[in-house]
């Protein structure tokens, strides 16, 4: 049976592709819980120190699988232990780029979302239209957005269901980069590849403090926890490691240690 997630990893970079092109690979609860495999897989795999998620086909995702969630599996998809896609909610140490190789609606968008990065197909169009079949942005949407662009950008999103275009989402800051459609992968992996080439430590540290800081910590517990995380790297065999590499003008050789 073709797996509906697939997880492939090479030379340090992971690639997961949401794979159910023929509908275009709209999430159903097999997706989550295969989805949920592959990140334990992914946070599993010493090897691998990012990854790029991107779907099969032309679309990225369409979002929850409706015909699915008719069936009944609505609610287990919408409360999956990962949360939505078996990704939103996912406690995540590694960063994730998505490589938004076609339309992201919806729960699509909320994978978006949920990613550390994005690149941008610029025939992609992105929008949570929740709001006109009855439901809500509710795998994260209503609760990332208001932070991630500002409210009133937001609220326009949420509240009218309209997508916006690609080069639109950059300038509300959804995405770092839009590319052409055939260079999208390539760019994800490069922003992978310059991820995989900094000290694991630090990476993983700065994805802490920085998704504590954008979920709502107050500044004086941000501070401490910045303090805590730079006083543990202080002491790593990689910190001593990066100055040795600087000193001697070298690449690092990282221990993730």
């Amino acid at each position: 049976m073709t797996r509906t997630v697939d997880y492939r990893q090479s030379d340090g970079i992971a690639t997961i592709t949401l794979n159910r092109p023929e509908q275009r690979n709209a999430i159903n609860l097999r997706m989550c819980d295969e989805m949920t495999a592959v990140l334990e897989e992914f946070e599993a795999d010493r090897q691998a120190r990012a990854a790029v998620l991107t779907g099969a086909g032309q679309a990225f995702s369409a979002g929850a699988d409706l015909k699915a969630f008719a069936a009944g599996e609505g609610p287990r998809i919408a409360g999956h232990k990962g949360g939505f896609g078996g990704f939103v909610r996912y406690p995540r140490t590694k960063p994730v780029i998505a490589a938004v190789n076609g339309h992201a609606l919806a729960g699509g968008l909320e994978l978006v979302l949920a990613s550390d990065l994005a690149v941008a197909s610029s025939q992609a169009l992105l929008g949570v239209p929740e709001v006109t079949v009855g439901l809500l942005a509710g795998g994260g949407g209503a609760i990332h957005l208001p932070v991630d662009i500002g409210l009133k950008a937001a609220m326009r999103l949420l509240l009218t269901g309209r997508p916006v275009s690609a080069d639109q989402a950059l300038q509300l800051g959804l995405v770092n980069e839009v590319v052409a459609p055939d260079d999208v992968y390539a760019t994800a992996l490069e922003l992978a590849g310059q991820i995989r080439d900094a000290s694991p430590l630090g990476v993983a540290a700065t994805l802490r403090v920085a998704r504590a800081v954008a979920g709502g910590l107050s500044t004086e517990k941000a501070w401490r926890l910045n303090e805590e995380a730079l006083s543990a790297l202080f002491v790593s065999e990689d910190a001593a490691e990066g100055r040795l590499a600087f000193t001697e003008k070298r690449k690092p050789s990282w221990s993730g240690r």
